[in-house]
């Protein structure tokens, strides 16, 4: 069986839930590319060059739980300060929160290092 148990710490609390490897993967490389915009943002207001606005995103997995991650790189100052709305739901419960992107990220570089490949 692909999936392990993902824990996502939230500013008060956690949440857990089962995840896949291949899904934190794909997740993994959309965080990446979010950076990537987010640094070109801070980038070019230090240039004073003007940047068009960048996309933003929205992660959707379908597993166990219904999960999704949306975050809007143009309203904050860089990957740092950035904070992501999550939401975790399924028939009976649904919880959404902001989480700090960081923390997020070493969340799912925890759980990958723990799930085998």
């Amino acid at each position: 069986m692909d999936d392990y148990r993902m824990r996502v710490n939230l500013v008060e609390g956690s949440v857990s839930f089962r995840f896949s490897r291949t899904a934190a993967e794909a997740l993994r490389q959309q965080i990446q590319a979010l950076m990537e915009r987010m640094r070109a943002i801070a980038t070019a207001k230090t240039a004073g060059t003007p940047l068009p606005p960048q996309a933003a995103m929205e992660y959707q997995h379908v597993g166990e739980v219904f999960f999704e991650v949306f975050c809007n790189p143009n309203i904050w100052a860089n990957p740092y300060a950035a904070k992501v709305l999550l939401t975790v739901r399924d028939d009976r419960i649904r919880l959404t929160t902001e989480a700090e992107l960081n923390r997020l990220v070493e969340d799912l570089n925890q759980f990958l290092e723990s799930a085998p490949p």
